[in-house]
């Protein structure tokens, strides 16, 4: 039983390691989102600026690569820690 604890809390570590990138790049994203839609206005759909409405829609496809990522990579290191 002791002989497995490194190995857990490398695990652990990993991620942890991981959760924080992904939170890094979640957060970066969401705010580079806005922030840059704002010098992007021009065009103006139902009174919203175009530029908007194409960062939502951005963010959300990098939100949802960052959900296919963990998944991925988790499942690797489940594999890889528990053969």
């Amino acid at each position: 039983m002791d002989s497995d604890q490194p190995r857990v809390d490398n695990y652990w570590a990993a991620t942890r390691r991981l959760t924080a990138w992904l939170l890094l790049v979640w957060l970066a994203t969401g705010f580079c989102a806005v922030y840059f839609a704002r010098e992007l206005a021009g065009l103006t759909i139902f009174g919203w600026p175009l530029s908007f409405y194409l960062a939502a829609q951005g963010a959300s496809l990098v939100y949802l690569a960052i959900i296919g990522f963990y998944v991925w990579r988790m499942r690797r290191m489940d594999r890889h820690t528990n053969p």
